[in-house]
């Protein structure tokens, strides 16, 4: 089956990027990707192996006005039908734009969350006291865009969350009901699931590295921590950071500075990143509500607990205080599970191998097995190119 799958960027080593390698690589299909902006060398290099169309190029930047030059650009491109059986639309926001001129074939959703901005409550009211005097305008773009997301929410003939967490939010804003949203967990190479041999006194802070991570949460705890550790144990942040988040970057590492024991580690290798989960007594998940999260899977995978936010996607995957601890945003908190790991080796190893166990239900398998059935059933629909409609259309024509 020819799948064209639009996702608006293709840039970076994120959760969503690494999904779209996993499709391209164990899917049954025949896939086609395109995006509105591919950065080659800013994503993972495999992906490189796969068919990545480009189409009119935006900006990734996200103020107001890049935003909306994007948006409209996305909504008035048109892909050519001929070119595939079915079409897939990455949603993690204006992605669902592309279905106002796209919809001569099916065509499902793999949501990754719909715009956080308005749909993500966490998200929104820390996204409108960042706008600042732009509030009155932020709110007015936000019911323009309500509006018009309803309508291609309508387009959708499947629709797949990657967790329970982005199912509620998208019942929540009125886009779709619950019994219309499939949940499909991406998740982790089963054969990279193995324990570590031993453990290193530092924590880690894996994953991109952007304000919506919260990583200053780490950073205070561990300051709190600290005392209590001892000077030998550090706090690694390992993660990519885009152009936007560069003001970020260098607020954490002046906060880092007057915490001592910081070391970042900035584009690190899936290889390197393997090393540094092996190496680790635990890891801290600091985002504040995370829509389904890689990192606890990866950790688990390692054999190592996970200390995270008690909000979204963890909430999922964590089990409390058998496979790690779900605790408040709140530093004294984390600071408090850092030292008891710390001080209890047997605990960590017994909470990494539960974890160990829970992550195997969460495998690129099962979750691209369900992306295919999904394919299946969208082919099946009017318009779609099982061999029955594919005859038909051949009929018709002649």
């Amino acid at each position: 089956m020819r799948v064209a799958l639009y996702h608006p960027w293709i840039y970076l080593k994120s959760g969503l990027e690494r999904t779209i390698l996993e499709i391209s690589r164990r899917s049954r299909h025949d896939w086609t990707f395109y995006t509105s902006h591919y950065d080659r060398d800013g994503t993972y290099p495999e992906l490189a192996a796969a068919r990545i169309v480009e189409l009119e190029r935006v900006s990734v930047r996200r103020t107001y006005l890049s935003v909306a030059r994007s948006a409209l650009s996305i909504a008035t491109c048109r892909l050519d039908p001929r070119s595939y059986d079915v079409l897939v639309i990455s949603c993690e926001g204006i992605g669902d734009l592309m279905t106002l001129r796209n919809s001569a074939r099916p065509v499902g959703c793999l949501c990754f969350t719909p715009l956080r901005a308005i749909f993500d409550a966490e998200y929104r009211a820390r996204q409108l006291a960042r706008a600042g005097i732009m509030r009155p305008l932020a709110l007015l773009a936000e019911a323009a865009f309500r509006v018009v997301d309803r309508i291609c929410w309508r387009r959708y003939s499947r629709v797949v969350a990657i967790s329970e967490t982005v199912r509620q939010r998208i019942v929540a804003g009125g886009l779709r009901a619950a019994a219309d949203i499939g949940v499909l967990y991406p998740g982790m190479d089963a054969a990279q699931i193995r324990e570590a041999p031993g453990r290193q006194p530092y924590f880690l802070i894996a994953g991109r590295i952007m304000w919506t991570k919260n990583i200053e949460l780490g950073l205070a705890a561990f300051a709190r921590a600290r005392a209590r550790l001892g000077p030998e144990w550090r706090l690694v942040i390992a993660g990519m950071v885009d152009a936007k988040s560069q003001d970020y970057m260098a607020s954490l590492r002046q906060f880092a500075a007057e915490v001592g024991g910081v070391e970042f580690r900035v584009g690190p290798s899936d290889p390197e990143m393997r090393v540094l989960y092996e190496g680790c007594a635990a890891v801290l998940f600091t985002a504040f509500n995370e829509d389904w999260g890689l990192v606890p899977l990866e950790a688990m995978a390692a054999g190592k607990p996970v200390i995270a936010v008690d909000r979204g996607g963890p909430r999922e995957s964590i089990l409390h205080g058998q496979t790690g601890f779900l605790e408040a945003n709140d530093p004294d908190a984390f600071a408090a599970r850092m030292v008891e790991l710390a001080d209890n080796p047997e605990l960590a190893l017994r909470l990494g191998r539960a974890g160990m166990e829970r992550v195997r239900q969460f495998t690129w398998e099962v979750f691209v097995e369900g992306i295919d059935r999904m394919v299946d059933e969208l082919a099946a629909m009017p318009g779609g190119a099982t061999p029955s409609n594919a005859d038909a259309r051949k009929t018709e024509t002649a």
